[in-house]
């Protein structure tokens, strides 16, 4: 078994552990395809656990922050334009989402030290994680073509349930959208 491949398995049984079985599965190279994956995420139903390094090599997880609304954001790559233009408008939208509790994951197929380097050149205040074996990406249903994820957003509300899908982010608006959602809660 490849390393890559043993740290997938090993992500996503400790998942399987908190009841997530079918995370574990497509974690480990099972057959759930992301298609099938998103149409089981239906608003109101629970999030999928993200566990996951943050820039600065932290695992992160939603569960740490049950009680707020969480944006879990999926991006194709640091450093380009739109990428970077959606994570500045966030950044630049901080103080209004803090007001509201809410937390911010930007979730990307990059590695650690990418996300350091764009975290730390655009100040963001929230955390990038990185999702390299794509388990994230899966769990959600975020379609990856050739390593990139495709930009899509899951708004959770303060229980652990999907709120809202943002299925075709717009970087120029999306800040506004998430802002609007979350005082819809």
């Amino acid at each position: 078994m490849s390393m890559r491949l043993a740290r997938s398995c090993l992500v996503s049984s400790a998942l399987a552990l908190g009841g997530l079985a079918s995370l574990a599965v497509s974690g480990c190279g099972g057959s759930q395809s992301g298609e099938a994956a998103s149409a089981s995420l239906a608003v109101g139903s629970p999030a999928p656990e993200i566990m996951l390094q943050s820039q600065e090599g932290r695992v992160r997880t939603l569960s740490e922050h049950r009680g707020h609304p969480v944006l879990v954001y999926f991006y194709p790559r640091d450093a380009t334009p739109g990428c970077t233009q959606e994570a500045c408008a966030l950044r630049d939208a901080w103080d209004r989402l803090q007001s509201t509790g809410a937390v911010v994951y930007g979730v990307s197929t990059d590695d650690v030290a990418s996300h350091r380097s764009f975290h730390d050149e655009h100040q963001l205040p929230f955390d990038l994680l990185s999702d390299p074996e794509e388990t994230a990406a899966r769990a959600y249903g975020v379609p990856v073509r050739m390593g990139f994820a495709s930009r899509m957003s899951f708004l959770i509300d303060a229980q652990g349930n999907l709120a809202r899908v943002f299925p075709d982010v717009d970087p120029a608006v999306h800040a506004d959208e998430v802002l609007a959602a979350i005082q819809a809660l």
